[in-house]
């Protein structure tokens, strides 16, 4: 990490206007070469180096402040009375060389502000006491129960029935489809129960008044609303380097008489000693597997030993299309499950799965059914146990998965309350199953630090104190100086932040406007979604309103059922857009003001992306023959393209190439690549195709002419090859 210095902008020092030169009327004009020598002697003297060092002066800022004071010195005619007095001194020899330094270190604080403010920020960020953040819940006496047990355990079934007998209450999930489903739950129970996301407030009363019960995710629980219950779901989250943050403010700052956390075992100990950070006290209650698990003696080895009630789950969507497309082949219906699908797809996916009645009883999935979804599996299978992730550096590495990852996906076979009463797993390769055997065999390693992240509130202070830094440096500043019980806490992962704030460094916006926009839940790997984010704070910084009509001009109303692979990629890049715009609308109403009607159009895109994947086969042989050349490249153009790879763990799928027979009707990566992010439509590439083949037929007839293979029958050509030949045989001959 680079020094508090580093990180500081050094800022330009212009001297105050004054019509009179003081300083020349009292001693002469001074020469600029004499202060020139003067000014190196002072930089050299070590005595300076030494008072300036305990000024807080560090090497980077002494060198920098040099510079601009000898600049400052040499290009304004008119200094300081008192600066320009000390230097005829010095050059006459009526003081000492050391006389300027009060004058150096005053520009030393006004090349670098934060030297007279230092203390006051690393009292902004000291985050060793968190609890103290919540007087609100500090003020009440909480009752802790921790709810613990792997997955199909009734840990959450039981935390919920106290939600739902309570007065009021709050349930914080990960995810909106957990939200959504305690939500409905809650209403059908007859509790009147109210949805809050990121991106929308369903009310339960027609009238739309708060209801005593609230479903959220935990990202929007109130941390100043009075419950009786709350309850916190996968707390394990705690640890999650991009949103531990939310679930440890949850922790720490509900407001309930009751708080019921539910989660693994490897949660109980840190939250203990976050629980008790804050005065309070820990109630644990542990609960068992309700079905039984068992692991199998031998891989499938082949996706024809396929059954009713599998899923067999890849972790990208290269081996999900791949593996669809297989078994499709062998006329067994398949539903599809993956991360980027809408919600509304992945219920009516798996709602098509669980259904007895549907000719559809096989689940291709990624680890995305690891938590939100109810699943009727009966046996879990593992197509590689090697999963890819980004590390600090932004490089996309491939590992094995995680005991924790491993018993999540593994635990959703055997469903408590379905047909399949014992669930099984297994692994696709015979290599890979000794592995999983011994992931499983083992318990998560215990949870040692949860994360922290900056407040709003905290950036707006240190902007007070460093009014010239942009956002993305105020929070590499903060993060520099910030102070956490290493023992306990981490900072959160902000290089999405971060990004964003870069991308948007150049709108005007205000700073807590542009701090929200910050924390916009967009992934940054999706070029078209990027370049909405940009368009939306644009147009929102000249106060204009972002209408329905001009968001559908943006995105390119109306919709068309996807043909091929790369049109369903970019449909779901458009629900993302659609998310972004409700996530905006929500803290941003009056620019921002057809939710609604964006709400609607989300529904007929989700109904368009459900047909796609149903007919996911037919996607993936209309992109070999119409846009892509292969499954891979058409997911790679969408997924992969702006990260570095580093690999950790050599990983090859060995499956049959996907590829088209036709050489004129495919085209490469960049293609696609461009064709994703919309920088070129399917008509340019076919007009690239015609223009290409063109100079391919040209080439090859002047290929042909150099070698004398002519057409005979044409005189004129002949005529023509006979000149080019005597011409080339008469300079070899004066060669």
């Amino acid at each position: 990490m680079p020094t508090i210095s580093q990180l500081m902008v050094p800022q330009p020092v212009k001297s105050v206007p004054d019509d009179a030169n003081v300083g020349a009327e009292l001693t002469g004009k001074l020469d600029k070469e004499e202060v020139v020598k003067w000014l190196a002697k002072f930089y050299q003297r070590r005595e300076i180096k030494a008072a300036a060092t305990e000024n807080g002066i560090d090497n980077y800022i002494y060198h920098q402040t040099y510079l601009s004071f000898r600049k400052f010195c040499l290009e304004i005619d008119k200094l300081p009375v008192d600066l320009h007095v000390t230097f005829s001194d010095i050059i006459a020899g009526a003081c000492h060389l050391d006389s300027l330094l009060p004058y150096f270190i005053r520009h030393a604080k006004q090349v670098f502000p934060h030297l007279e403010c230092l203390d006051d920020l690393k009292k902004i960020s000291d985050l060793r006491l968190p609890a103290n953040w919540y007087p609100e819940a500090r003020a009440l006496t909480r009752k802790i129960i921790f709810h613990s047990g792997p997955t199909n355990s009734g840990k959450t079934f039981h935390a919920l029935e106290r939600f739902f007998s309570s007065k009021s209450g709050v349930y914080c999930g990960p995810l909106k489809l957990l939200a959504s489903e305690v939500y409905y739950k809650s209403n059908q129970r007859g509790v009147p129960c109210d949805l809050v996301t990121g991106e929308e407030r369903n009310f339960a009363s027609v009238s739309k008044t708060p209801s005593s019960h609230v479903s959220c995710t935990v990202e929007m629980v109130s941390v100043n609303t009075p419950y009786e219950v709350a309850v916190i779901d996968e707390i394990q989250m705690l640890k999650d380097p991009s949103r531990g943050w939310a679930w440890t403010r949850a922790l720490l700052g509900v407001v309930a008489e009751e708080v019921h956390v539910c989660g693994e075992a490897a949660a109980i100990d840190v939250v203990k000693e976050i629980i008790m950070s804050a005065s309070e006290e820990v109630e644990l209650r542990r609960y068992k597997r309700l079905t039984e698990l068992i692991i199998e003696d031998s891989s499938l080895g082949t996706l024809e030993k396929i059954r009713p009630g599998d899923c067999l789950v890849c972790f990208n969507k290269q081996d999900i299309f791949w593996s669809t497309r297989q078994i499709e082949a062998m006329g067994i219906e398949c539903a599809v499950i993956y991360g980027s699908l809408p919600p509304g797809t992945k219920l009516a996916q798996a709602k098509k799965f669980n259904d007895p009645d549907h000719p559809c009883k096989v689940l291709v999935a990624t680890d995305a059914i690891g938590m939100g979804l109810n699943l009727n599996i009966g046996r879990v299978i593992f197509n590689s146990l090697i999963k890819p992730t980004v590390n600090e550096k932004g490089e996309k590495e491939m590992d094995t998965i995680t005991t924790s990852q491993a018993l999540q996906i593994a635990g959703r076979a055997g469903r408590y309350g379905t047909q399949f009463s014992t669930g099984y797993v297994t692994t696709m390769k015979n290599e890979d199953l000794p592995t999983l055997k011994r992931l499983l065999s083992q318990h998560p390693e215990p949870i040692t630090q949860v994360g922290l992240h900056p407040t709003a509130e905290q950036i707006e202070l240190y902007a007070y104190h460093l009014p010239h830094a942009n956002l993305s440096n105020l929070i590499d500043i903060f993060v520099n100086l910030s102070t956490v019980d290493d023992s306990l806490y981490f900072i959160c992962n902000i290089d999405d932040f971060k990004f964003l704030a870069d991308m948007i460094q150049h709108v005007p916006l205000p700073l807590r406007a542009r701090y929200v926009f910050c924390c916009a839940p967009i992934n940054r790997k999706i070029p078209f979604v990027c370049s909405m984010f940009l368009k939306f704070a644009r147009q929102y910084s000249r106060n204009e309103v972002l209408s329905f009509d001009w968001l559908g001009r943006q995105i390119g109303l109306p919709f068309a059922c996807p043909n091929t692979l790369l049109d369903l990629v970019h449909l779901e890049s458009v629900f993302d857009v659609l998310d972004l715009y409700l996530w905006l609308s929500y803290r941003f109403q009056d620019l921002f003001p057809d939710a609604s009607l964006v709400r609607d159009m989300q529904k007929e895109l989700d109904c368009l992306i459900q047909a796609g994947v149903a007919q996911l086969t037919r996607l993936l042989v209309n992109s070999e023959t119409k846009v892509s050349s292969g499954t891979s490249q058409a997911v790679e153009a969408e997924e992969n393209r702006p990260v570095l790879f580093a690999k950790k763990t050599p990983y090859t799928h060995d499956r049959n190439a996907i590829t088209s027979g036709n050489p004129l009707s495919s085209h490469g990566r960049i293609a696609d690549r461009l064709l994703s992010e919309g920088l070129l439509t399917p008509k340019m590439l076919e007009e690239l195709k015609k223009e290409w083949q063109f100079q391919k037929d040209c080439e090859k007839q002047s290929f042909e002419v150099s070698n004398g293979a002519v057409d005979k029958s044409n005189p004129i050509k002949h005529s023509r090859n006979d000149t080019l030949n005597t011409r080339r045989l008469s300079r070899k001959r004066r060669t």
